[in-house]
């Protein structure tokens, strides 16, 4: 073999010795790479599951709120569909536990005097059974 056939054969045995240098070299780093993005990856799935999870309990809980809302909603309907003679029961006996007399029944509440005047006696009734049963505890 020639001088010029050794060189040759030299130079082409460093260019491919450098190209697999190389190679290697860029295979390190698409591994590397390769390695960060399935790191990533595993990362925002982890995220993806958590959003997930967190919306369908929100779903479920906004369900159950609506559900009873609209139960409230029913109850509302029905009170105000009930007797008005039995919310103004309902009243004066509230009326009566802050004091209120007979004639602020009459007139507050819409019911007659004799009503009234048994509701207070009813009241009072009740009262002195509760100051025995409480001086007896």
């Amino acid at each position: 073999m020639t001088d010029s056939g050794i060189w040759l054969a030299l130079v082409l045995t460093t260019i491919v010795i450098l190209f697999a240098g190389l190679s290697i070299v860029l295979w390190i780093r698409v591994r590397r790479h390769e390695r960060q993005y399935k790191a990533l990856i595993h990362v925002l799935r982890n995220e993806i599951r958590s959003i997930t999870g967190g919306s369908i309990g929100m779903g479920k809980r906004l369900v159950d709120i609506e559900h009873r809302l609209n139960i409230t909603a029913e109850k509302q309907i029905e009170l105000e569909n009930r007797d008005p003679g039995e919310l103004a029961y309902n009243q004066a006996a509230k009326l009566m536990e802050m004091g209120a007399d007979v004639d602020d029944l009459v007139k507050n509440c819409g019911i007659g005097r004799p009503e009234a005047e048994l509701m207070a006696l009813l009241h009072k009734e009740l009262q002195s059974n509760a100051g025995i049963d409480y001086k007896n505890s």
